[in-house]
């Protein structure tokens, strides 16, 4: 899955992305990000 950050808040540690092919935003929690060691997205 590839899109842009909607937005994304580093206090609260989630944030939303649309995807590129279209369709309803997606929530995203830091827990997911598989970067060591990031807790954000721009």
């Amino acid at each position: 899955m590839t899109g842009t950050v909607k937005w994304f808040n580093d206090a609260k540690g989630f944030g939303f992305i649309t995807p590129e092919e279209g369709g309803k935003d997606i929530f995203c929690h830091h827990s997911a990000i598989k970067a060591t060691g990031q807790r954000s997205l721009q």
